[in-house]
Formats: C-alpha cells, sequence, structure tokens
C-alpha cells in the first residue's frame, strides 16, 4: 500500500463508521497562543474538547499534517540519525465528542489494523497497553477487558505508567488514561540483536497508534471529575504505519521519503557516492553514514519547510519563523556537507515535495513558486551568515588560545615565586612579565619561544617548566556560553563549531554549551503566551448561544440578558458605574474576529427610552457566545429585557474598511503575483490595515496602479454578495474562495464575493455594494518581518481628509516655488530645479568661506609661536564647519612644514576644535592628547589618530583662552 493510499483508506474505514471527514487545519494554530505549530491530529478539536465550541457533527476523523520542532514537543536534534523522528509528519486520528467511547474505539481501530479488507496486519505482531493506574485514578481494567473481547491475549497486554498511558491536555482540563498499540517489526530490526520481549526494545517494537480516552476534567487544585460526556481522541502516524505495512525497518524507506532522498541525492551531487555505497535508495534510508543522515535531514526538512512556509510562515528571528529558519538552516548545512556549496540547491526540493504530497493537498500546487522564493532567499542568506559567523569563530578560538597561553603563564609565574632566588624571580618580571600581558598572543605562542625567553633571563629550560607549561597550553577551551551564542546569535551550526575546534586542537565546551541551550529553551518558553489552555469558564461554556442579527439589523429590541460578568466571575446585577460583560440571548453586535473589530454602541432599558449601559466592544469568549464589554449607567440585573443598538456610524466606517481589504487583497495578487496571500488584517472604524507575503518593497508605481484598480472596483458599484452555509469544498474548489491565514473554519462556511474580482471566506459585515466604500486611499508600504509587507489605506470620510490635506500641503508647496495650481510632475521639477540651484549656491558660499579663512590666515606661520623648538599655531575659525576646518589644518601644517596646528570654532552654542601634529613629531606629541586637554577647558572632550584629532565642547566664553593656552599645553607635554 502506498502512503496516499493508506490515508484514503484510513479516511473512508472512518467515514464507513458515520465520521465526518475533516481537512487538515493549519499548522499555525488558529487562536491558540499556547502552541507554537499544530502538533497533533486533536488541536483543531480541541476547543469542542474544552467546551468552547460546538459542531454540527460528533464524530470526525482527520488526516492532520503536524510540525514538532520547538517548544514542549521538539524533534528536531533527533532527525535524521533515528529510523522514526521528523520534523512534519502526519497523523491520522479520528474523534468523538461525547458521541462513542472506549469500546467502539477499539473495536475500530482492531477491525482496521487486522481486518484482510482494510489493513491486514498480522495480530500475533500487535501489543496493547493500558494505563496501570495510580493513587488517584484506578487501573484502566475496563480498556483490557475489550481488548481480551476483541481476542487479543492477555498476555500481550501490558500496564504502563501515567507518563506513558494517561493523557491531558494542559494543567487543567479534559485528560483521561490511553491505550497504545505497538507493532513488532521483528529481530531484524533489534537495536542489540538480542531477542528481548516487549517493551524492553524500542527499536523493535513501535508504537503505531495512540487511543486516548477523555473521561476527567482536571481543576486548577488537582481534583479530577468524570466528563459528562466522555470523549474519544486517537492519533496514528501516517509514516510509521506506512513503513510496517511497506514491511520496512524505517520510516525513511516508505515511499513517503524515498523519493526526496533520491532528489536530494541528485541535488547535492551525491550521485557517485550513492553508486558507489549504495545498491538502493532504501539503504541510505537505514545507513549510519553520516552522509546518509544528511540526505534524510535534508528530505525530511524540505517537507517541513514547504508545508510551513504554504501556511504563512517566513524565516525570522523569533517565534515560529525562528524554528522554521533553523529548520531549512540545518538542512542546507547537511547540504554543504555534503559538498553543495556553490549554489542553492534546497528551493528545488521545494518542486519534489510538491510533486509527491500535492494529491492529498492540492493547495501546494498554487503556492510552489513563492514557497521556492522563500526558501532561495533563505540560502543566500545564510551563505552570508556562514561567512561573518566563521570570522567570529576564529577569533573566538583565537581568545581562547590566549587564555590557555595566560593560564599557562601564570601557573609557570607561581612556580617562579616559589624559587629561593629572589633576583632570578625579579628578573623574570622585569623582562617577560609586563611583556607577556601586553601582548601574550603574540610573544608567546608557542612552547620554544616561552622556554626561550626563560633562558634568557638565566632561568633555563627546565623539564619541570616546560611540563607545567605544555600542560596549560594544550587546554585551550571554548567557552560554552560563547559557543551557544555562535550557535544562536550568528546561526553556525553546532557540529560546524564542534569541528571547527577539533580541527584547531581546542577543546568544546559540552557541558556549558547545553547549559546555555536550557536557559534559553527556559527562557523562549517563558516567553511564549499561554503555557495551557483552560477549559472554557463555566460561567461562560454552560451559557445557550447567542442569537447573531447583526448581519441584517443594526438593532435587537428585547434582548434578554442572560448572564453578567465582573472580573470573570458571574454576578446576578451591576450597578451604575460599574464596567462587566453582558451576555444577551440576542444581539446586533458583531464580536472581535476575523480581523474586524467588534462594535460600540448602547444598551437601552425595556422602555426604549434610556442607556442602561455604553457598550465599548464586543468579544467571543466561547463559540457562539457574544460578550458586550460596557460601563453600567443604570443598574442592571440577570432575566432583563433591554435593547441592543449598535453605533451604526461606526459600524459603516468598519465595513467600508473591511469591504476595502477584499479589494486590496485582490489588487495585491493582481500586480504583484498570486504568491500574495493575507499574514493579518485589521478593520476599524478609522483605518484597514493589511498584511502580506511578498519579497521586496512595492514600488510607488505598483502602489499607484493597485490603488487604481481598487478604486476601479469602486467606482464600478458591483454589489457585494454573501453566500452562508457554503460546504467548505464547495466554496474552495469550485467557487475558489480564499481561506485567510489563521483563521479557523467549519464545515459549513460563509463566502463573500465581490463580482469576479473578489471571492473570500469571510464571517464579517460588508458594504451592499462596493460604491458605499467611497475611495479608498493607500498610505503607505513597508516591512514588517521577513518576506511580510504591510499596507495600510483609509477609505470614505477618512479618505477625503487625506486629500484635503494633501492638497493643502501642494499649494502651500506651489507658493514657495513660484507656482499656483501645479501637477505632482510639475511640482517635482520645480522642487528639484529649485534644490540644485541651492546646492549650487552653497557650494559657491563654501568656497568664499575658505577663501576668506586661508585669506585670514595667509600669515599665520608668522604668528605661530616656538615652544620648546616646535611651532603652535592656534586660530579661531567661526566660519567653517567642520570639514572645511581639516582642510585647513591640512593647508597650515603645509606652510609650517613642521609644528602643531590648533584650530577652534564656535556656532550655535557649541564649540569645534581640531589639532593637527605634523608626521615628524608624533613620536614627541600626540593630537589626541592635545585636543584633549584644550577640550577640558571648553567643558568638553575628544580624541583621534596621533597626527589629527577632533573635540567639542559647550563654553563658546571660553574658546579664546583656551587657544590661548594651547602653546602651554603643547609645552607641558615636550
Amino acid at each position: 500500500m502506498s502512503g496516499n493510499q493508506i490515508r484514503e483508506d484510513f479516511l473512508r474505514f472512518f467515514e464507513g463508521k458515520g465520521h465526518r471527514r475533516v481537512h487538515s487545519s493549519s499548522l499555525v494554530p488558529a487562536n491558540d497562543p499556547t502552541l507554537l505549530f499544530t502538533n497533533a491530529g486533536m488541536n483543531q478539536f480541541k476547543d469542542v474538547f474544552l467546551g468552547a465550541e460546538t459542531r454540527e457533527y460528533s464524530r470526525a476523523v482527520s488526516s492532520q499534517k503536524c510540525v514538532r520542532a520547538g517548544g514542549k514537543h521538539n524533534d528536531l536534534e533527533n532527525v535524521g540519525f533515528t529510523r522514526r523522528h521528523h520534523t512534519f509528519f502526519e497523523m491520522l486520528g479520528n474523534f468523538s465528542f461525547g458521541d462513542y467511547f472506549k469500546k467502539d474505539a477499539i473495536a475500530f481501530a482492531w477491525e482496521l489494523l487486522t481486518s484482510p479488507d482494510w489493513f491486514g496486519i498480522d495480530k500475533d505482531r500487535l501489543y496493547v497497553t493500558v494505563f496501570e493506574g495510580s493513587e488517584t485514578v484506578p487501573r484502566d481494567d475496563e480498556a483490557e477487558r475489550l481488548w481480551i473481547e476483541m481476542g487479543v491475549p492477555k498476555e500481550r497486554i501490558f500496564g504502563m505508567p501515567g507518563k506513558d498511558n494517561f493523557w491531558q491536555m494542559g494543567d487543567t482540563g479534559p485528560c483521561g488514561p490511553c491505550s497504545e498499540i505497538f507493532y513488532d517489526l521483528g529481530l531484524a530490526a533489534s537495536e542489540t540483536g538480542e531477542d528481548r520481549p516487549f517493551p524492553e526494545d524500542d527499536q523493535r517494537y513501535v508504537e503505531i497508534w495512540n487511543l486516548v480516552f477523555m473521561q476527567f476534567d482536571r481543576s486548577s487544585d488537582g481534583v479530577l471529575t468524570p466528563l459528562p460526556k466522555p470523549s474519544i481522541d486517537t492519533g496514528m502516524g501516517l509514516e510509521r504505519v506506512a513503513c510496517v505495512l511497506q514491511g520496512k525497518l524505517s520510516n525513511y524507506e516508505s515511499d513517503l521519503f524515498t523519493p526526496l532522498l533520491m532528489r536530494a541525492v541528485e541535488l547535492t551531487g551525491s550521485e557517485r557516492w550513492f553508486m558507489e555505497e549504495s545498491n538502493s535508495i532504501g539503504e541510505i534510508a537505514v545507513s549510519e553514514d553520516k552522509r546518509a543522515a544528511s540526505l534524510r535531514i535534508i528530505a525530511d526538512h524540505a517537507r517541513a519547510s514547504t508545508f510551513l512556509i504554504a501556511d504563512g510562515v517566513v524565516p525570522s528571528n523569533e517565534g515560529r519563523g525562528y524554528v522554521l529558519r533553523k529548520i531549512l538552516r540545518r538542512a542546507i548545512r547537511h547540504g554543504r556537507q555534503l559538498g553543495q556549496e556553490q549554489q542553492r540547491f534546497m528551493f528545488q526540493m521545494v518542486y519534489a515535495v510538491v510533486a509527491e504530497m500535492k494529491a492529498a493537498y492540492p493547495e501546494l500546487i498554487d503556492s510552489a513558486d513563492r514557497v521556492a522564493k522563500v526558501v532561495g532567499a533563505e540560502e543566500l542568506q545564510f551563505a552570508r551568515v556562514i561567512e561573518i559567523g566563521s570570522r567570529r569563530l576564529d577569533q573566538s578560538i583565537t581568545n581562547a588560545r590566549k587564555a590557555a597561553l595566560e593560564t599557562a603563564f601564570n601557573a609557570v609565574a607561581v612556580h617562579l615565586q616559589a624559587l629561593r632566588d629572589p633576583i632570578a624571580s625579579s628578573r623574570a618580571s622585569d623582562s617577560y612579565l609586563e611583556e607577556f600581558r601586553r601582548d601574550p598572543f603574540a610573544q608567546f605562542n608557542d612552547t620554544d619561544r616561552f622556554i626561550g625567553s626563560l633562558a634568557s633571563v638565566g632561568l633555563g629550560s627546565t623539564p619541570e617548566l616546560m611540563q607545567i607549561f605544555r600542560m596549560h597550553l594544550l587546554k585551550p577551551v571554548l567557552n560554552g556560553d560563547e559557543a551557544f551564542h555562535l550557535y544562536e546569535t550568528f546561526g553556525l551550526p553546532r557540529d560546524f563549531i564542534e569541528d571547527t575546534c577539533r580541527d584547531e586542537k581546542v577543546i568544546f565546551d559540552t557541558g556549558g554549551f547545553e547549559l546555555a541551550r536550557l536557559l534559553e529553551q527556559k527562557r523562549a518558553r517563558a516567553s511564549w503566551k499561554g503555557g495551557s489552555q483552560k477549559s472554557a469558564a463555566p460561567v461562560y461554556r454552560e451559557l445557550e448561544k447567542t442569537e447573531f442579527e447583526g448581519y441584517t439589523a443594526l438593532r435587537t429590541d428585547g434582548a434578554k440578558v442572560i448572564a453578567l460578568v465582573k472580573d470573570g466571575v458571574g454576578v446576578q446585577v451591576l450597578r451604575a458605574g460599574e464596567t462587566g460583560e453582558v451576555v444577551l440571548d440576542a444581539t446586533s453586535f458583531y464580536a472581535d474576529s476575523g480581523g474586524q473589530v467588534g462594535d460600540v454602541g448602547w444598551l437601552y432599558s425595556a422602555d426604549h427610552n434610556s442607556v442602561v449601559a455604553d457598550v465599548l466592544g464586543c468579544k467571543k469568549p466561547v463559540q457562539g457566545v457574544f460578550a458586550h464589554q460596557v460601563v453600567v449607567k443604570q443598574t442592571i440585573a440577570v432575566g432583563d429585557s433591554v435593547d441592543a443598538v449598535v453605533d451604526g456610524a461606526v459600524r459603516a466606517a468598519v465595513m467600508r474598511n473591511h469591504t476595502g481589504t477584499h479589494l486590496l487583497h485582490a489588487a495585491l495578487r493582481q500586480v504583484l503575483g498570486t504568491h500574495v496571500k493575507q499574514a493579518g488584517s485589521l478593520n476599524d472604524r478609522s483605518r484597514l490595515r493589511f498584511d502580506f507575503s511578498h519579497f521586496a518593497g512595492v514600488a510607488e508605481e505598483e502602489l499607484a496602479e493597485i490603488e487604481s484598480i481598487v478604486n476601479a472596483q469602486v467606482l464600478a458599484n458591483t454589489p457585494v454578495v454573501t453566500l452562508v452555509d457554503v460546504p467548505i469544498d464547495v466554496a474552495v474548489h469550485e467557487l475558489g474562495a480564499m481561506a485567510l491565514f489563521g483563521e479557523k473554519y467549519g464545515d459549513k462556511v460563509r463566502v463573500v464575493k465581490i463580482g469576479e474580482f473578489s471571492t473570500e471566506l469571510c464571517g464579517g459585515t460588508h458594504t451592499a455594494a462596493t460604491g458605499e466604500i467611497g475611495l479608498v486611499k493607500l498610505m503607505g508600504e513597508g516591512a514588517v518581518a521577513s518576506g511580510v509587507r504591510r499596507v495600510e489605506a483609509v477609505t470614505g470620510m477618512g479618505s477625503l481628509g487625506v486629500f484635503r490635506r494633501d492638497a493643502d500641503v501642494a499649494k502651500v508647496a506651489g507658493q514657495f516655488v513660484g507656482g499656483g495650481d501645479l501637477s505632482g510632475e510639475t511640482l517635482r521639477a520645480r522642487v528639484a530645479s529649485q534644490e540644485e540651484e541651492m546646492k549650487k549656491l552653497r557650494r559657491e558660499l563654501e568656497g568664499l568661506r575658505m577663501k576668506s579663512a586661508s585669506a585670514a590666515t595667509a600669515d599665520a606661520a608668522s604668528s605661530a609661536v616656538e615652544v620648546k623648538g616646535v611651532k603652535v599655531l592656534a586660530q579661531r575659525v567661526d566660519s567653517l564647519d567642520k570639514s572645511q576646518m581639516r582642510n585647513l589644518v591640512d593647508e597650515l601644517r603645509g606652510k609650517l612644514g613642521s609644528g602643531v596646528v590648533v584650530l577652534g570654532a564656535a556656532a550655535d552654542g557649541k564649540v569645534s576644535l581640531i589639532v593637527g601634529v605634523s608626521k615628524d613629531l608624533v613620536g614627541r606629541v600626540q593630537a589626541g592628547k592635545i585636543v584633549g586637554a584644550i577640550a577640558a577647558k571648553v567643558g568638553g572632550k575628544g580624541g583621534g589618530r596621533p597626527d589629527l584629532a577632533e573635540a567639542g565642547g559647550t563654553d563658546v566664553a571660553g574658546l579664546d583662552r583656551a587657544l590661548a593656552g594651547a602653546k602651554d599645553v603643547v609645552g607641558e607635554m615636550l
């Protein structure tokens, strides 16, 4: 069975058991701050298990794309060196949301695995584990009994502790025992070659399926309460079951990987090695050769990189982007180890992944070129990083050697001090101690030169001294913190650093490196918000859903208050002046979602006349429950009837911006390319903000074209059509709707269609036609992150305000350049012309100033004073800037021939000083010391080269006095 067939058969089997086939969700978890990446099949159903969401089905089956390369679940360092670790994998799973439980879950699993009509696995090669129990939860005898009823011999069922067979979603929330199914790969898979029984050989007995029985809710104090509707969550790795069903020992031998391994051989130039060392591509999958491991890493990481970038992640220095960067660079580095250093190759692996995975994930086809561009750009950047990082590593190794030399010297010094000959010790100290400390590496970079220095002071090269010196000299250590800094900040791979240290005979501080890594991981975990996600608070979880009427009305009369919340706790009454949240059985208020902010407005009393509360916003703490954030004006109680009234003017402004965002997205794709995808958005009353994937700045001409396309759509007044309850397959594959980054979609979706120009999945509110937007004015474009750009725009009255402002600016500018009503092009030409004229005038003025200063100092040489045989010339030149002062110093030094020139100038309350010393005098007096002493007299400081130095000061009144004292400063130094 091929990997594609296994995936499809799994999905078909459970569809036949009444399960809804659900598409894989994005690798970027939707609205879940506790996860770096989607790492299990249950992630997209998490809110269902937590009670924060309901679905129209109670059974589901999916093949979920997953990544485990950061956070709690991090397999990155093991990938390529084991048979079964991957950064990217697919998790096959079936789920029950309060429908069936253990009996059916076990029966389904056994039938699929062993039935000749399905996977047909030999029952004698299967083992099962159950939870053996703990102090608070008894042994799962029920699961054991059910397995026995299915025909599993009791001797093949093993009790395991909680760390293996008790699963929990987080510190609190749903949890329960689990049952794992293992397959015996046979003695050939044994790590030691010994015939050891289950479960004593991790390589021979491989876990292929985990059945989680969620039957408890853990509270914050650790108490377990039985769930009213126990649920099922299972997970089976496609790569592992493909390995089993294809009769292989390693996942990399399956057809999910062998085409990628072969492509990696071609792209890294490893064909000759492959022909000489391997009989088949399958051997690369199990070989312990370092080259084979590198090829496995490239194949695995190509899959992870392709899917992550396709789902909107881009390489960066933080969060998800940082992990993607590590994955990519690890693959690139292993390509370099295989000899692929002259050209990029990973970007071509993207197309190999797409070719293998497009049947199950057709969306990869459209994103292939974009993904390849991102990977190619990262390859170029990493090449620069390696160059920079290698220089830093060389310096770190030099520093390690210097430290070892100093340690060696200190050890010898201690020995010398113990000698009885104080004169010899003194001579040693005088002759080489100071010299060594001044430049140890240059003076004593090998044993012979060091021992020679000892002999020069009469100490001789005694064997004892040589042994002490050699012992310490041969132990240079690259500090663990420094090594980790090179690894983390400069991106140098650890094995690259270790190999370099080995070649340079420098010890790599493994313990220090690991400690630094652990500390960084701890910081990273602390910085990743969330940590664990609790069950929905009972005050929200147990409420009826709010009926949303806001698509068709701005007010809902007679809405019933079904809950009041203050500081997260349900209350019966909110009084005037208090803030809190009001949950209604029906509302016209849109809640924060999809980049659109929640509505604002008012809650009116039952008599429709007085305001009970101001509504500052609206959110959905639980799917379907709308919580209005309020400032109370009159007492409001649970059970009251109120009128929910949305501020229509604010809603209209938000709708204009939201509909404008759809137009902008389509125009960006039309002008820049179909690789453009949304990476974030915000629509409020004042503006729209749109983040999108793109690799370069958007040119002014392109922005102008985008703006024109959008506004052409606005002027066309195209109707905005909303289709509701559309099956997601129909929406995406038949209507061509775009799914937006970071959003979570159900099986039935809402489609917003603007003619043939734009079709997107969206739950927001929109104008009835594009003409209601008024006008869209782009305000600017810039970078947000690597490969992500941002455009901001305004619509309606906001755009009118911008045009008025721009018109006023143009009018004023026109007056300054001698014109009235000018076009932008004419205005730019006139401004450029006047700027060129200004530059010409400035050059002429500077020339006149220099001529004036030169004339004023024409006979300066004759006014120089002689101090201890050295000419000193000090002048004040207020009309010159620093550049002109430097030129004048050079001119005056030439006139003096030999001497010191000091110039000072005052402007805008600040003093500038510059000192020049002729080359023949720098051995006796330095410009930096002179200017420092003079600057101190005007409240400043400075320095520079021995022949030329500058300084500044703040005491303008003291400048003449400081210049007059210049000769004394020089005299003291001479």
